[in-house]
């Protein structure tokens, strides 16, 4: 098994303009607190969001598009971490 950083090669790479980290809280805030930060970005801005909640894994990426933001790639799973990029377009 490839460690993260060969697995997603150029997501490393990635400069966000905002990082929340919201391990340790359950489902559903990593989606509600990334809904709400992305109202406050402006468009082109990139927020990384790091969570633990393995219903994230779905339900961010689902959220975020649903919203009209981009996810930037698959999210970046290290043990129990996730990282998302999510791009205000």
């Amino acid at each position: 098994m490839k460690p993260a950083s060969e697995k997603n090669g150029n997501m490393n790479n990635i400069q966000p303009t905002m990082t929340l980290n919201l391990e340790g809280e359950p489902c559903p805030y990593p989606v509600v607190y990334s809904l709400d930060a992305m109202e406050q970005m402006r468009e082109g801005e990139i927020l990384e969001v790091i969570a633990d909640c393995p219903m994230s894994f779905q339900a961010v990426p689902e959220e975020v598009r649903r919203s009209g933001y981009t996810l930037l790639g698959e999210p970046i799973t290290d043990g129990p971490t996730i990282r998302f990029y999510i791009l205000k377009s």
